[in-house]
């Protein structure tokens, strides 16, 4: 993992899953990290636990539907490390129902978090990265990003949004500004997503297959891996799913 060693790396929805796994398993292998998230708190006590083992790290409180704060999130970065080597946008909601319910306010907050979000953070670190001209925006996709089911149409079209946002920056970056651009699509991994599921059928199902996700750190690793490998190589997609389903 040498070439993780000292990059500057902004990882979003770091409070908790796949965000906190990816975090102290960077900070392990010698990154800088700055996690953020809404809850500060939780924040604070994670990067405790980094500084404790010898890491270095930051936390910055932020919500990523807010293009400012994402702004800011940036700006701190910078200030604090002076550059900023990797962004991870980690951040997603999964409120997974049918469309006939008509809950049209989660389909809206998906929205914003799952597809503006990306974009938010994408464009508070992407003037850096081109004057720097080096970078690597890893995206959060799913494998619902490649397949619909009854439940997931609205969560599954942010992410299948998700991999149109993360190819297009590939084309555009990776010739001009040698910026990086990696898909991360995990499939049912044990994190608070399927806590939020307000829907009673989805909320059944969701009983049903918690126990069958894998551990956040088995996307961690997957990330560190396209991280790691040498600047004139990129890693453009990787899925990571449970063996059993």
């Amino acid at each position: 993992m040498e070439n993780i060693r000292n990059k500057v790396i902004i990882i979003t929805g770091a409070s908790s899953g796949i965000g906190e796994a990816t975090a102290k398993f960077l900070a392990q292998n010698g990154a800088k990290v700055v996690l953020a998230a809404r809850r500060e708190e939780r924040l604070h006590a994670i990067v405790d636990e980094i500084k404790q083992g010898g890491g270095d790290a930051f936390s910055v409180k932020a919500d990523v539907v807010s293009a400012e704060e994402m702004q800011n999130l940036a700006k701190f970065t910078l200030n604090t490390y002076g550059r900023i080597d990797v962004l991870i946008n980690n951040a997603g909601i999964m409120p997974n129902s049918k469309l006939y319910e008509l809950r049209v306010e989660e389909w809206d907050q998906m929205i914003d978090v799952n597809i503006k979000g990306v974009l938010y953070g994408i464009a508070a670190v992407l003037p850096a990265m081109r004057e720097q001209q080096s970078g690597h925006i890893i995206n959060l996709s799913s494998t619902a990003g490649y397949h619909v089911d009854a439940r997931s149409a609205v969560y599954s079209a942010t992410k299948f949004a998700v991999r149109a946002i993360s190819e297009g920056l590939r084309l555009e970056e990776s010739l001009t500004s040698h910026i990086r651009s990696t898909l991360i699509a995990p499939g049912l991994t044990k994190t608070e997503l399927l806590d939020h599921i307000t829907s009673p059928e989805g909320q059944t199902i969701a009983r049903q297959v918690k126990g069958m996700g894998i551990s956040p750190y088995s996307i961690a690793t997957a990330i560190a891996f396209s991280i790691n490998e040498p600047d004139d190589t990129l890693v453009s997609e990787i899925m990571v799913r449970p063996t059993v389903l």
